[in-house]
């Protein structure tokens, strides 16, 4: 797929699929992870991340991360746009891009950081050195300080950086970055749903979904409303997913970390959908009771919302 097909790909809702794992957390579960996919490509999802944060990247090994992809690149249609994720040290990043790219990936998207000590110039270097590495199109993931405008701005010379998946939630340091970079970028509001329409308004052209994951036609139906400036739409539908989203942004019981459930609760609501969520690797944990039935109050409001809205007005 040539740069600009991908950046074609990219101006749609980016659906950050979990990663299933056996009851017992020890195993992937790549046959039920194809099944997953094909039912949110079936419901109109075009374009696809696998191992990113809510795939629990950081909890799967190389050889885990590279059939998890592979796995989804045999689930979609030859049409649909898969953005595999990619972290950790430079040679790390590169071979996993390497693997991905002879799996058949349309593109890479390079995770945050998370090295301890950092250095503005060593961070565009690490970008720099993987992004010449490759001639996957690469998206940027943004989700703090160290990935600076001026720094995504000589990155966004590479010809093969196609994109910026911007995960902070600072509506004026997006519209400040996106002026500040005169690169020809699409910009991802990578914060989801609760912030699309504002977003969409500073010059997201997509923006990624958990929540899609089990409930992908109002997500779907969002993109279309931000696409055709549907302002008021855009908003009831934001309004409806607002709750359930919020609930993913807490930390849980007895922990001080903040949005702990931002994939128990994905999990969860895939299965009250009827999908198989499964559990989550440490250092997470399950969603409590009492949250369980929170969720399960938010999807059924969805739900029953679903049968008779007409979110196409």
């Amino acid at each position: 797929m040539s740069y600009e097909n991908v950046k074609s790909g990219l101006r749609s809702v980016a659906f950050t699929v979990t990663t299933p794992f056996d009851e017992e957390g020890e195993n992937v579960r790549y046959d039920v992870h194809k099944e997953n996919v094909r039912a949110i490509e079936d419901a109109g999802a075009e374009l696809f991340v696998p191992c990113g944060n809510t795939g629990e990247y950081y909890s799967l090994s190389n050889a885990e991360r590279a059939n998890v992809v592979e796995a989804t690149v045999e689930a979609v249609d030859e049409s649909s746009t898969v953005v595999a994720g990619a972290g950790g040290s430079t040679k790390n990043v590169q071979q996993l891009l390497g693997e991905y790219e002879s799996i058949g990936v349309d593109a890479g998207m390079i995770m945050h950081p998370a090295h301890t000590y950092l250095h503005k110039e060593g961070i565009f270097q690490y970008y720099d050195d993987i992004v010449k590495s490759t001639n996957l199109p690469i998206v940027l993931y943004k989700r703090g300080p160290e990935l600076s405008d001026d720094v995504i701005a000589r990155l966004g010379q590479r010809e093969n950086v196609v994109g910026v998946k911007y995960a902070v939630n600072d509506i004026g340091a997006f519209s400040k970055a996106i002026t500040a970079t005169d690169a020809d970028l699409v910009w991802l509001d990578g914060i989801a749903e609760r912030f699309a329409p504002t977003f969409a308004l500073e010059g997201a052209e997509g923006f990624t979904t958990g929540i899609g994951s089990f409930v992908p036609k109002p997500t779907l139906e969002l993109q279309d409303a931000l696409r055709n400036e549907q302002w008021e739409r855009a908003r009831g539908i934001r309004d409806l997913l607002r709750p359930y989203e919020d609930l993913r942004q807490e930390a849980g019981s007895e922990n001080p970390f903040g949005a702990a459930n931002n994939i128990p609760a994905v999990k969860y609501g895939m299965e009250l959908a009827g999908l198989y969520g499964g559990p989550v690797r440490e250092p997470l944990v399950e969603l409590d009771d009492q949250d369980k039935e929170r969720a399960e109050e938010y999807y059924d409001r969805i739900s029953s919302t679903l049968e008779t809205a007409n979110f196409s007005d």
